[in-house]
Formats: C-alpha cells, sequence, structure tokens
C-alpha cells in the first residue's frame, strides 16, 4: 500500500490478527501509530512506517529459521521495540510468550522450557545473562536476540537488516493465510500464585473478537492518544495495544521509568489511559490529602450531579453552577495531573474503591472499570461512557459476549473471548472450562439491567470460626482509601475475628512524620505510638461501613512495602495474598496471642 493513500474501511476486514499492522497501514498510513522516548526526546513512526519495519522483521525471523508454529519468548519491558518483535512474528506464523522482565532465571526457565520456544528476544544483557544460566535445561531453544545492543550478541536490528535487504513477502502472505481462527497466537503464562503458571494459549479468533469490541463499545477516546505503561506479558496491555492500532489511534510508550508515569501524562496528554488502580488510587491521595474530608465530599456530590444533568441534557440551575465554579479549582488540578485532555480512562486488573471512581468522575475524569482475565482474553464485562454503573464492572452481553452465574454465585462466561485452553494442560483446561463454560474463579452478583459487581474470590473467601464469609477485598479498598496506607491484606480464615497487615505508603508518612519532627523513615516509624494511633483512626473509620464480622480487630504494620522482588506482589501490582500469609504469618499470627 502506498504510504498515505488511505482505505479507512481496510482494518474491519480483518479475519486473521497477524495481518493487522498490514491492513492498519491501508486504513490509516501517514497517521501516527507509536510515540516513544529516547533520549529524554518522543519520536514518532506512522503506521506505514510501522508496517514496513514489522514486514522486515518477520522475514529476518523466517530468515533465522522460524517456522510456522514457532514459540518466540520476549523478556522485555515495555517499549515500542516490543511490540514490533510480537508483531514480526504473527506475521511470520509463529507464536508469541511473554515473559515479565521482573522474572527471575528460574521463572525463564519455566516459561521458555514449558512453551517450548526455539527463540528468545530479551531487553538487554542483564535479561540475557537470565538466559544465560538456565540454557542448559533448554534444548529446543536455539537463539538468543537482543533488543539493546549487548556486546557481540545477535540483536534484533540485525534481523530487521537481513529482512530488509532479502524480503519474503511471498512467503509471510503465504503463512498469514494458513492461520485458522483457533489457531494459537499469544501463549500468557499467568502469576502462578497457586503453583507453576499456566500457559493461556489465546487464539487468532480471540483477538480478533477483542477489535471488534473496541469498535462496538465505542471506545472512541483510542482513536486519539493512548498512553501505555502497563507491562506487555500481562493481557491487559496486550489488549491495548492491539485495539488502538484497529481503532486507528496513537500509542504513546512510556519511557521505562514507573516514577516518571504522572510528569510524563502531562507531556503526552492522553486521551484514553488504561490502568490499574494503585495508580488512580496514588493521585487521589496526592490531590485530596489536603482537602478537609466534609469538603471533599460536598464537592464531589456536587460533581457527580452537574455531571449527570449535562450528560442526560437537564438545565443545571444557577446556583448550583456557581457553586460548582467554586470547587472546579481543585477538579481542574485533577484533570491537568492527567493531561487535560483525557476522554476516558480504564482500570483493570485489581477492584478500585467506588469513591475514587466517584471522585474522579466528579472531576471530569470518567475512570470506568472493566473485567476480564487472561483466560477470557482480558474481557467479559466493561463500563462505557454511554452506560455505566459506578462500583460495578459493566455489564453482561457486551458485543455477544455471554455470562452467568453459577449456583455458588460464581461467574462463568461463554463465547468468541474464552481462551483456546491452558499449554500443554488438558487436565487443567478440562477443570476450567465445563460445558462449554469458562468457570472463572470470580464471585458476584449481577443486578437487574445486568451490571455485574465483583465480590470476592472463591479461593480469597474467609471463613470464620464462626462460620460467617467474609471478601477480604471489599474491606482492604476501604482502607487504601488513606492517603497513609499503601496496602491491607486481611487474615482470619478458620480464625475468630479478622486481623490485617498494612504497610505504610512512605512518600505520605514521611511528609506527616517531618511536619512533626518525627524521624521520616518509615522503618522507625511503624513502632512510633503517634503512627499507630494514625492509623487506627483509618482503621476506625473503616470498620464503620462493615458489620462486626468484617470488622479488623487488629493490626500489625510492616516496617516496608509489599514488592514484586520479594513476591508479594505480581507486576500489575496485585497482592499475592497466598505468598502475603505465608510470609508473614508469625506476624499474622501474633495477633491472636
Amino acid at each position: 500500500m502506498t504510504a498515505g493513500v488511505t482505505s479507512p474501511n481496510a482494518v474491519k476486514a480483518v479475519r486473521r490478527i497477524a495481518d493487522l499492522p498490514f491492513l492498519a497501514e491501508q486504513a490509516y498510513g501517514d497517521a501516527v501509530a507509536w510515540r516513544f522516548k529516547q533520549h529524554g526526546e518522543w519520536h514518532r513512526q506512522t503506521y506505514a512506517e510501522v508496517s514496513e519495519q514489522v514486514l522486515d522483521l518477520a522475514s529476518g525471523f523466517v530468515h533465522a529459521g522460524l517456522s510456522s508454529g514457532d514459540r518466540v519468548c520476549v523478556l522485555a519491558g515495555t517499549r515500542h521495540e516490543w511490540v514490533a518483535v510480537e508483531l514480526a512474528v504473527l506475521a511470520a506464523g509463529g507464536i508469541v510468550v511473554p515473559i515479565y522482565p521482573s522474572s527471575t532465571a528460574e521463572e525463564v526457565a519455566w516459561v521458555v522450557g514449558n512453551s517450548g520456544a526455539s527463540i528468545v528476544v530479551a531487553e538487554d544483557e542483564a535479561q540475557c545473562v537470565k538466559v544465560d544460566v538456565v540454557r542448559d535445561g533448554l534444548p529446543e531453544l536455539r537463539a538468543v536476540y537482543t533488543i539493546e545492543p549487548a556486546g557481540d550478541r545477535p540483536t534484533v536490528a540485525d534481523l530487521r537488516d537481513t529482512g530488509r535487504t532479502s524480503p519474503l513477502a511471498a512467503e509471510l502472505d503465504a503463512r498469514r493465510a494458513a492461520v485458522k481462527p483457533d489457531d494459537p497466537s499469544l501463549i500468557i503464562y499467568t502469576s502462578g500464585t497457586t503453583g507453576p503458571p499456566k500457559g493461556c494459549v489465546l487464539t487468532s479468533a480471540n483477538w480478533v473478537t477483542l477489535c471488534r469490541l473496541a469498535e462496538e463499545t465505542r471506545i472512541d477516546a483510542m482513536q486519539g492518544t493512548v498512553y501505555l505503561f502497563l507491562p506487555l506479558a500481562h493481557v491487559f496491555a496486550q489488549i491495548v495495544m492491539f485495539g488502538t492500532m484497529y481503532r486507528g489511534g496513537e500509542l504513546a510508550f512510556y519511557g521505562g521509568d514507573m516514577k516518571a508515569v504522572v510528569p510524563e501524562l502531562a507531556e503526552v496528554k492522553p486521551t484514553f489511559l488504561p490502568s490499574v488502580p494503585r495508580i488512580f488510587e496514588k493521585i487521589y491521595t496526592f490531590v485530596t490529602g489536603a482537602v478537609d474530608p466534609a469538603q471533599l465530599s460536598q464537592a464531589v456530590t456536587l460533581g457527580l450531579e452537574v455531571r449527570r444533568r449535562k450528560a442526560a441534557g437537564e438545565p443545571v440551575p444557577a446556583e448550583m453552577a456557581a457553586a460548582f465554579d467554586q470547587v472546579d479549582a481543585l477538579f481542574a488540578n485533577v484533570r491537568a495531573v492527567f493531561g487535560g485532555r483525557l476522554q476516558q480512562a480504564l482500570s483493570g486488573a485489581a477492584p478500585i474503591s467506588p469513591e475514587v471512581l466517584q471522585f474522579f468522575h466528579a472531576a471530569g475524569v470518567p475512570v470506568l472499570e472493566g473485567y476480564g482475565m487472561t483466560e477470557s482474553t482480558a474481557v467479559g464485562t466493561i463500563n462505557t461512557l454511554e452506560s455505566f454503573k459506578l462500583g460495578s464492572v459493566g455489564a453482561t452481553g457486551v458485543a455477544g459476549l455471554e455470562m452467568k452465574l453459577g449456583e455458588d454465585g460464581e461467574l462463568l462466561m461463554r463465547g468468541p473471548h474464552v481462551f483456546g485452553g491452558y499449554w500443554r494442560d488438558p487436565e487443567a483446561t478440562a477443570e476450567t472450562i465445563r460445558d462449554g463454560w469458562l468457570h472463572t474463579g470470580d464471585l458476584g452478583e449481577i443486578d437487574a439491567d445486568g451490571f455485574v459487581t465483583i465480590t470476592g474470590r472463591k479461593k480469597d473467601i474467609i471463613i470464620t470460626a464462626g462460620g460467617k464469609n467474609i471478601a477480604p477485598a471489599n474491606v482492604e479498598n476501604v482502607l487504601r482509601q488513606s492517603r497513609w496506607i499503601s496496602h491491607a491484606v486481611l487474615y482470619g480464615d478458620r480464625k475468630p475475628f479478622c486481623v490485617a497487615l498494612i504497610t505504610l505508603d512512605a512518600d505520605e508518612i514521611a511528609a506527616w512524620a517531618t511536619s512533626r519532627g518525627l524521624p521520616s523513615d518509615v522503618e522507625s516509624l511503624v513502632g512510633h505510638p503517634d503512627v499507630r494511633a494514625l492509623v487506627q483512626e483509618v482503621v476506625d473509620e473503616a470498620n464503620s461501613h462493615f458489620a462486626s464480622v468484617s470488622q479488623v480487630k487488629k493490626f500489625v504494620l510492616l516496617a516496608r512495602d509489599l514488592s514484586q522482588e520479594v513476591g508479594e506482589l505480581t507486576p500489575t501490582l496485585k497482592v499475592k495474598r497466598g505468598v502475603v500469609h505465608r510470609l508473614h504469618a508469625e506476624l499474622y499470627e501474633g495477633l491472636y496471642v
């Protein structure tokens, strides 16, 4: 296709996800596809340039011996080269297997070995070393390429140079044409909180379904600028990448430093922001920390009513409009944090407090929740700007995706978004997909309008010594609304009452402590009576929202935050509850003495 000559409907003809970059070129031509940072400067690539890069890389992979159906692991952080490699492998008929860059050498060995990968693309020398130390146990692995130069190691740039000088367009066309809808495209390994990670086989048809969903749910903000910092090894980032390319938006990749995410939002000025709840919670506590709680509540109530009236086309009384103008200075600060152009944000991968959602909606920054899992290509339900309920994860029946409740309240899903099974694990597949329904392991409720509320994970439910069932996430979400608290993890299975392990937000508590002449390091503060009294107030307020059986009767403060390095958090910052309970068993049990 000639760059600049576009056929807007071309992308809608996608039948195989491997064709997407080439159809996107036909549809969007010289429009910007990617924005990325190098040496402190933002650079751009058009859809035509991306298509050319993918074609060259795909040819390079074939010259390197990649056959149809071969698995290629990508071990790197979120960056545009990651996606270029992924699209090229798919274009060459291969299967992509993502690996989190935070993975240990042992975890890398499991994913590479279990998937039977023949090629690994690693980000840099440090990631290559992880492969080196386990390579003797990986007989199917033939080659390792790096994204960044690393001594004499072969690079992705070398692959592209080979493909550019010896293009294989006809061979690539034939390979893509041979791909069937149910053929694997990606194998994404789950976090493995209860044993070795399992590879979720996501098919070409799964991703095509996702692309159509992005259009049918009218997430038009994806046609603008989408800021992506989520790990591409997670399915959430993958649906954002494919959906943005399908809709013709500009995908802006973060610069690689999580501490720079908020400043980069101001630079990029996204129209759409996919994120995990922790980012929204941090911004919420930062913006509202100095605001009187009563005034904040009044401002949110007023803002929600004004937004509701405007959305419904109802008049806003002059007195109400004047009062709103007075509080909009606070809300303007919120909008500015996101760059001033944000039309919609999508929160996923973990629950978020309804109060946080209400605040952002009142501020004119609609943060909407969706629900899905790797096994459902990250989709199942979604709130949209046209149809949403705060506190829910969206309605059932979106774009024909089916959902119902099992007899025990478990959410079950069926439809073209359900994965193709676990890689080389038919027993686990049969246990998860029964009678055509995907058993999610999540408990929920569906209201009269079809909106779904998640009430907990089946395996996380606490059953007290008195036989009461408690969903810990409900209490934990309320506790995390406090600016002083980073994480809270409940405990109490077969115990007489619930207790909690709590970690402090280091930045917030340090500023509070300094203003009172106290030491600012968390390790010193966790034992200080003033800090304990401060947290006790938070716990007491949270308890007021729940029946006695669900209340936190005692708590212990950890002298550090939870971390990925120790294994307490997933790369998307979800708490690995079982790991936390095991590592800190003595602290928990000490609360019952």
